[in-house]
């Protein structure tokens, strides 16, 4: 006799595109905040995992940065945002999904992207977490260039992992 499961919901993807400068671990613990207010069974999670991922002081060729600009087409982002972390998250199980990402120029030192995510088990989590960076990395529709010297270059290929 086969059984079925019950299906699962599909888990909360918050995408967040952001053109100035945030602070990760607020952006992180609202988030927190939203999905505890969601009611009994939306913390059961056992297990989060998170990645800050900030703007290198130098360009590809080893030169001080100015800034990194990154371009990108409103509404078409987001939406293969969305698509890239629905698709990670119902591989590894995930609960829930926040991607927050600056656009625009951004300098050294400052918070470029932030991933979270949670999940039942900390591996989940955690392989969850990296895979949805490298989407981001290579699937995202995004478009940099480094200022360097008051001159811009555009970026032709994405950092090694």
């Amino acid at each position: 006799m086969a059984t079925t499961s019950p299906l699962r919901p599909a888990p909360p993807i918050v995408v967040q595109l952001l053109e100035t400068p945030f602070q990760p671990l607020e952006r992180l613990a609202a988030w927190q905040r939203s999905l505890a207010a969601d009611g009994p069974g939306a913390t059961d999670a056992a297990a989060e995992s998170h990645f800050i991922g900030r703007v290198r002081p130098t360009t590809a060729t080893g030169d001080p940065l100015e800034a990194l600009e990154l371009e990108h087409y409103p509404g078409m982002t987001e939406a293969q945002l969305v698509l890239l972390a629905e698709a990670c998250a119902a591989r590894h199980g995930a609960d829930a999904v926040l991607v927050a990402h600056r656009v625009g120029r951004v300098r050294p030192g400052e918070a470029i992207v932030l991933v979270a995510v949670r999940a039942d088990r900390r591996g989940p989590a955690l392989r969850c977490v990296q895979e949805l960076l490298e989407d981001l990395k290579h699937h995202a529709p995004f478009w940099k260039r480094e200022w360097c010297g008051g001159r811009g270059t555009w970026v032709a290929g994405n950092t090694p992992l």
